[in-house]
């Protein structure tokens, strides 16, 4: 088996940020918020996050603030919950949270991240049944849900929302594999368990998934090659070596795959010339996949590699930071 090349994924890391001419960068314009929290947790997990400029990241990140309080995915860009978690987990990060108005943040999950300065609050993000919109324009689906509320966790503001119904709109997605989809009677998605069972681990609320019956539709998805595929009869794909992995370890079922050959086939998907990992072996490499083989490698505790929290995404010690150092400065 071979090794991960943490060096070679740091420098091509470093390298995405400064081609900004390249078709790569040109394509990611309009979801940059999403590929800086995906390269810099990146280099975060490999122990690396000290060779960034953290202010020029910090100011990079206010300027995509909206009046309204929620996040673009670039400067000038529309808000929506999706680029709002990213700049809450990169500010979480570097522990520069507090430069955030965290109340105004928190009015803006609430009442749609819109594109107004004010915005009734009976319109607010979360629906009477429980579920979210991810701006103003309404969609709904259970990656909102999750979003809402990993985001208004890292920011100690989870009461703001109605928690009983937002956990009983995310059980109304359960299908009868156990599985969840992106609203009632979806089909079954890897990318939508973890969004449901990752609010679910957050809220307190892990009882309500049949752990037994969530954990066998989720170990078959493991293929021949070892890698893990999103849904049955579709090709393996290094990011769902998170989106699978992070689930089985959320309800205590990762036991029940092979991780030795999980290793193996995210090793093999390094381009162990120029760094990067990519979907499948001898594909392009992104940063997107990058990130997420990295990340399935620390679940899968491999040498070297920082901790990361299956629930919130982000490096252990970033959670504990959060969460376990607020508590022990209130104690003091």
């Amino acid at each position: 088996m071979g090794e991960l090349a943490a060096e070679k994924h740091v420098e091509y890391i470093l390298s995405v940020e400064k081609k900004k001419d390249s078709f790569e960068s040109v394509v990611m314009e309009h979801l940059r918020m999403n590929g800086a929290y995906w390269g810099l947790t990146t280099l975060d997990l490999l122990g690396k996050l000290h060779a960034v400029d953290v202010d020029q990241i910090v100011s990079w990140i206010i300027k995509c603030q909206h009046d309204s309080g929620g996040f673009g995915g670039n400067i000038g860009h529309d808000p929506h919950v999706l680029y709002t978690l990213s700049a809450v987990q990169v500010l979480a990060l570097f522990d520069k949270l507090d430069v955030l108005d965290i109340e105004k943040v928190s009015t803006c999950i609430l009442g749609h991240c819109c594109l107004f300065e004010f915005w009734p609050d009976v319109a607010g993000l979360q629906n009477e049944d429980g579920s979210f919109s991810g701006d103003m324009w309404g969609e709904i689906d259970t990656r909102f849900s999750y979003i809402a509320i990993c985001c208004l966790s890292l920011l100690h503001r989870l009461d703001k929302i109605n928690v009983e119904n937002a956990v009983s709109y995310i059980v109304s997605c359960k299908n009868l594999d156990g599985g969840f989809g992106c609203m009632p009677g979806g089909e079954s998605h890897a990318g939508q368990i973890f969004c449901c069972v990752g609010a679910l681990a957050i809220t307190g609320a892990l009882h309500h998934i049949d752990k037994d019956l969530l954990g066998w539709w989720l170990c078959e998805r493991q293929v021949k090659s070892g890698g893990l595929n999103g849904r049955p009869e579709k090709l393996p794909d290094v990011c769902y070596s998170w989106w699978v992995l992070s689930s089985l370890i959320m309800i205590d079922r990762v036991h029940w795959i092979n991780k030795e050959k999980l290793v193996k086939y995210i090793l093999d998907c390094q381009d162990l010339d120029n760094g990067g990992i990519s979907d499948r072996p001898d594909d392009a490499v992104d940063v997107y996949h990058t990130y997420f083989g990295v990340a399935g490698l620390s679940l899968l505790e491999y040498t070297g590699l920082k901790a990361i929290d299956p629930a919130y995404a982000l490096p252990v010690d970033v959670v504990n930071r959060i969460f376990i150092g607020r508590q022990s400065k209130k104690e003091s």
